[in-house]
């Protein structure tokens, strides 16, 4: 599992420095005729942020029940990671490991898994976006449809397979900085918001051997049957993002956007395959908390994203949840001139 963590980690370390390279490269170019509004936020482009953190991601999927039953909520066992990271400009780098002693949730068992989601902030755009390949699951709570009292009922032939993309123009990037909470590059010292105007795709398939559905409360979920459902969706989308600073230091950052998709799903069962064309509203949503300044951040940030998917068999529908917890301590450093100008050459 260590070896597997390592070969995770290093691919996705060599995608993000492409990405990001080639994005910073793209934003260089996007800010040359931009300036902000420096009573509202600061910016520091000679300064090197690095960072000290804790995260845990994850990708996870809901089949709804009906009337008094319960949802039934697939989990992923995902590792709670710490790592070190380091941006400059709107190039950053992280590397983090989920080390064992951090991690002690045998009981939901085994996880595989490699998660690509992404949140980039370039100057005028706030951009999302999934590459999330997941097998093994659990069903939360513990005991719900479980054999054994006491234990979690665990599926290690679940997959959940998802690609997307969504970008929103931030349209009062002058006064207002994602990049203060998200990234603590900056610094927003008095509140601001900004309407949010974009779209999102995405494609999902939520797969197992057999019925997702365990055999014990199979009566009691239309969904019974189901062993694969797909999704397609695309559609316009508008939110709003407002950061709260309270003494200049102090501060708190919420963001939504709201999406009005047109969908395509599939279901595959032991009835065989029906399919579904509807209208959904996704949510794609943010939050921060924390202590900033010129120098200091301390902090704690959440990214989730909503995806609803239409059942093609029955009113009861599906649910794909993905996201982020990272809790950051972060300084803001002046780099040696040489280290300065090896930077300089993303520019």
């Amino acid at each position: 599992m260590k070896k597997n963590k390592c070969f995770y980690l290093s691919r996705v370390t060599i995608i993000a420095a492409i990405f990001f390279m080639h994005m910073h490269k793209a934003n260089a170019q996007l800010s040359k005729n931009t300036t902000n509004d420096t009573t509202f936020y600061i910016t520091y482009p000679k300064m090197l942020t690095g960072r000290f953190y804790f995260s845990q991601k994850y990708t996870a999927f809901t089949l709804q029940g009906s009337g008094q039953t319960k949802d039934l909520q697939y989990r992923p066992n995902t590792t709670l990671n710490m790592g070190v990271g380091a941006t400059y400009h709107n190039f950053s780098l992280n590397l983090a490991y989920g080390f064992g002693f951090l991690n002690q949730t045998e009981e939901k068992g085994k996880t595989k898994y490699l998660d690509l989601q992404g949140h980039f902030y370039p100057k005028k755009w706030v951009v999302d976006w999934n590459g999330q390949l997941y097998k093994g699951y659990y069903l939360y709570p513990k005991n719900y449809a479980a054999a054994i009292s006491g234990n979690y009922y665990v599926r290690p032939d679940a997959k959940v397979n998802l690609f997307g993309v969504a970008a929103y123009r931030v349209l009062n990037n002058r006064r207002f900085s994602y990049n203060a909470a998200m990234i603590q590059n900056e610094w927003q010292r008095k509140s601001a918001g900004s309407l949010l105007l974009g779209a999102e795709i995405y494609y999902g398939v939520i797969k197992a051997d057999s019925a997702l559905v365990p055999a014990a409360v199979a009566d009691h979920y239309k969904q019974a049957g189901i062993n694969e459902i797909k999704n397609f969706s695309i559609g316009p989308g508008i939110g709003y993002a407002y950061t709260l600073v309270v003494q200049h230091h102090f501060f708190i950052m919420g963001s939504l956007a709201a999406n009005l998709n047109l969908g395509f799903s599939s279901e595959t069962g032991i009835a065989g395959t029906g399919n579904k064309t509807s209208i959904n509203t996704s949510a794609l949503f943010r939050v921060a908390a924390g202590y900033n300044s010129s120098s200091w951040n301390l902090s704690a940030n959440w990214v989730a994203n909503r995806q609803p998917v239409s059942s093609a068999s029955s009113s009861n529908n599906y649910l794909l949840q993905t996201g982020n917890y990272r809790i950051i301590l972060a300084k803001k450093i002046m780099p040696a001139p040489r280290l300065r100008k090896l930077l300089n050459k993303f520019d």
